[in-house]
């Protein structure tokens, strides 16, 4: 994917000894230690990083980790110190007020944790109002409005008041507004973290349908991880200003950058990080193209298995043979497809560990790892699950 926008030693100081605080970050000393002896404030050091178009980006931290700050510099509701902000390979830093009030109206458009809608305006009119600052005739905003409405099911409410709708349904007007812009960014700073766990769920999957509709890039804030790793493609984790580290949920709950990314992953849900490519095995195979009964049999001897993954001489997967059905086809001279147990559960390589469980539990035989087009890549046994979820390391459980 193209990269859509780019950060270069983006920094925000706040304050007026700039100098002196950028000086002592560099050599090492603490947000709070920098404040108590310069009164000034490090928001945001040197942030370096890239986001794909169409890509889910998930900025997270502790409070005073620079997380909202750093959203705020991207559109320049905050400017920053120092750095670059590259959009489509534009460095909005740059810009004039009246093309950065073009890209604001235009290329973004942002989700805040309030909501942000007029109370005074029905929801229709709150839909529309980003429209309506950028002077597009009525018929046509209206129409717009309405057609962003209508996918969120709430047309039937454009004539309602804010407080006549529950949270959720305010903060779906807010994403449905910030939409109706047509976008090419969307920024939405905490925008769910207001709501209840059963409404910021359904608002989750309304995002991620939205996402797989209109395909923008999002840059989010969170405090919730496992919210993170649920709709994110890729995480930055924040400390006192400064990014400890970038990558998948699965990269940073698996490999830490240093003690602090360890600490604040910990409690995550490993069933919602890990996927089956990161846990499965190599698979005992045999070839139905040119294994017999005999052949097949003589492998599960010597690996010591009583079953054998199916596939054909391009490893496309077709189930299992177990010992019992080779004995079967070789008695009655039948080929091992006439005996094939094709009643196999079988996953994606990037299916998340909470969605095997159901699949493995009461499976027979292993369960089959394969790529879109169906070839074998690896098996999945209970064992091997089980393990990833208790976060039990190879060397202990051979211990044991």
């Amino acid at each position: 994917m193209p990269v859509k926008i780019k950060i270069e030693h983006l920094t925000k100081i706040f304050g007026k000894r700039v100098k002196t605080a950028l000086a002592m970050v560099e050599q090492g000393d603490s947000k709070n230690e920098i404040l108590r002896k310069t009164g000034a404030s490090v928001g945001v050091y040197d942030a370096n990083f890239e986001v794909n178009e169409g890509e889910i980006f998930v900025i997270m931290g502790l409070s005073g980790s620079g997380k909202s700050t750093l959203l705020r510099l991207l559109n320049r509701l905050i400017e920053p110190t120092s750095g670059k902000i590259f959009i489509d390979g534009e460095d909005v830093a740059t810009l004039n007020k009246e093309d950065l009030l073009k890209v604001r109206r235009k290329t973004m458009s942002m989700v805040f944790q309030n909501f942000g809608l007029f109370p005074h305006r029905t929801i229709l009119e709150n839909t529309e109002y980003g429209l309506e600052v950028q002077n597009v005739p009525k018929e046509e905003r209206r129409k717009r409005a309405e057609k962003a409405l209508d996918n969120a099911n709430l047309l039937d409410f454009k004539n309602q008041y804010p407080n006549q709708l529950s949270g959720g349904m305010q903060q779906r007007v807010g994403l449905e507004r910030a939409l109706a812009n047509d976008p090419e960014i969307l920024l939405m700073d905490e925008a769910f973290s207001a709501l209840d766990p059963l409404i910021r769920r359904e608002m989750q999957d309304e995002l991620l349908e939205l996402q797989a509709k209109f395909q923008k890039t999002i840059i989010c804030i969170s405090h919730d991880l496992n919210e993170a790793v649920r709709i994110g493609d890729r995480i930055a984790i924040m400390k006192d200003g400064k990014i400890m580290q970038i990558g998948t949920g699965e990269e940073i709950r698996t490999n830490p950058a240093n003690d602090y990314v360890k600490t604040f992953v910990e409690d995550v849900d490993r069933a919602k990080v890990i996927t089956a490519e990161n846990i499965m095995i190599p698979a005992l195979t045999t070839n139905i193209d040119i294994d017999g009964p005999s052949v097949s049999l003589k492998k599960m001897n010597t690996e010591e298995v009583s079953s054998l993954i199916a596939v054909d001489k391009k490893r496309q997967f077709y189930g299992v043979i177990t010992s019992e059905a080779a004995v079967q086809a070789k008695q009655a001279n039948k080929s091992l497809r006439e005996v094939l147990m094709t009643d196999v559960g079988q996953v994606g390589k990037e299916t998340l560990v909470s969605d095997i469980l159901p699949i493995i539990y009461d499976s027979p035989t292993p369960v089959a790892v394969v790529d879109d087009e169906g070839f074998l890549k690896g098996i999945l046994i209970r064992g091997r699950v089980l393990e990833a979820l208790a976060d039990v390391d190879d060397e202990e459980v051979n211990n044991d």
